[in-house]
């Protein structure tokens, strides 16, 4: 869902032969936030490029200061965070964020819950069968597919984190579910015992996220024993996703920005430390996604959601932002796209020339390799094409309204309605 800024149309009545201006059907419509875009942007470009020219430039000039930062742009083994765990969860707090302008405001203008919830189910089987593609299941005659998938649990955590708000009475409720699928998944992975393993023995092969996957999931798992996307992992992600619509419920809030940085800022801090005092007998996990995990993550998702709100759309210093904007608004499809197109080859072509200087070339081609990539998506962000969670105003979309035998109507501001209102194929 996007918004335009303007509020009036210029009608040209052809009985009266008259140009008159009227006000639109819609109440003033709130800005985009920018924020937003650029926040899913910079979480992109760290898997679409981003991490590997850190590495190569920490190669080239082999500064022992840089080393412990490429240390971040891996994933832990098994317990503990670095940087690059952040990826996955922000990108779905992201998601969550965009609930409340999304949803909520329909609910508030009496859209029928079984019309919002349609769209959210849809959402997440369309992510579902993305993720199976991607991961290859209807090739080889479905031999040893594997059907959990990054894009799959993104949509089924947004799909369920959407119908929980779209079917709770009251902020307060939602607050329940968060805190009741956390202690659930809590209780389950350090109390339930796996058979011939014991309870709370968090390995990849005592964990109970791989004793359900073992026992549920056809095909095979992605860590043989368990799966970082099985069936337990999606629904305590589903508390990931949900926490950002709490961050997006601050954010629609007519409070003072002030008031919401505050806001944001001190619930971000509190997860934060939650986390790290429970991660002393229940440890920081991504690959089980246990509860002080979600917490640290979204934690760190308020903190930054905080600052990227604060910098771009309150004080309005937002042209730095655009290089992560243009990759925002096309999530999706660049993840998609990466997985399908040999861009590196295409960048050879291009860029290959590079190799004259030396072993700095690889910089050059790395550096090359975002540059054409980000070519395409400005692209299509300059023809309105939109691939990803980038519902972030609480607005409708304008419409073309159709010709009348007496009249047509125009958009006082052409220029700046149809460059705010998004004309776009809406995948997910």
């Amino acid at each position: 869902m996007q918004t335009y800024l303007s509020e009036k149309f210029t009608t040209f009545d052809f009985n009266k032969n008259k140009i008159m201006t009227t006000k639109s059907l819609h109440s003033d419509p709130e800005k985009r936030l920018h924020s937003l875009d650029a926040l899913r942007g910079f979480d992109m470009f760290w898997i679409t490029g981003g991490s590997y020219l850190l590495t190569v430039i920490a190669e080239y000039t082999g500064a022992a200061w840089l080393d412990p930062v490429v240390e971040q742009m891996e994933h832990v083994p098994w317990n503990g965070f670095h940087f690059y765990d952040l990826i996955f969860p922000l990108f779905m707090f992201i998601s969550g964020v965009a609930i409340p302008f999304a949803i909520v405001s329909k609910l508030e203008k009496k859209v029928p819950k079984s019309s919002l919830a349609k769209k959210a189910i849809s959402r997440g089987l369309i992510l579902v069968l993305l993720g199976w593609i991607y991961n290859g299941v209807f090739s080889n005659g479905f031999e040893n597919p594997r059907l959990p998938s990054v894009l799959g649990q993104i949509g089924l955590a947004y799909m369920f984190a959407a119908l929980i708000v779209i079917y709770t009475k009251s902020f307060k409720q939602r607050l329940y579910w968060l805190g009741g699928i956390l202690v659930s998944i809590g209780i389950l992975q350090l109390l339930v015992p796996v058979p011939g393993i014991g309870a709370g023995v968090l390995t990849p092969e005592g964990c109970i996220n791989g004793y359900f996957d073992r026992m549920l999931l056809p095909g095979r798992l992605h860590g043989n024993v368990f799966d970082p996307e099985g069936l337990l992992c999606i629904i305590s992600a589903v508390t990931v996703t949900l926490l950002g619509s709490v961050a997006g419920h601050i954010l629609r809030d007519k409070n003072r920005r002030n008031a919401k940085n505050k806001t944001l800022s001190i619930t971000g801090v509190s997860l934060i430390v939650t986390s790290l005092l429970l991660s002393t007998f229940y440890p920081l996990i991504k690959a089980c996604w246990t509860g002080s995990f979600n917490l640290l993550t979204g934690g760190i998702g308020f903190l930054l959601i905080t600052l990227f709100y604060w910098i771009i759309d309150v004080k309005g210093w937002q042209k730095w932002s655009f290089f992560f904007r243009v990759i925002g608004m096309n999530s999706i499809f660049i993840y998609l796209f990466r997985r399908f197109f040999d861009t590196e080859k295409v960048t050879k072509l291009v860029f290959g020339w590079t190799e004259i200087a030396g072993n700095i070339s690889e910089v050059f081609l790395v550096a090359g390799n975002i540059l054409l990539v980000w070519l395409i998506l400005y692209y299509m962000y300059k023809k309105k094409y939109s691939c990803g969670f980038n519902t972030c105003s609480d607005k409708p979309q304008p419409k073309f309204q159709g010709l009348k035998a007496s009249s047509f109507h125009l958009p006082t501001n052409d220029r700046q309605a149809l460059r705010q209102s998004g004309f776009s194929n809406q995948l997910v």
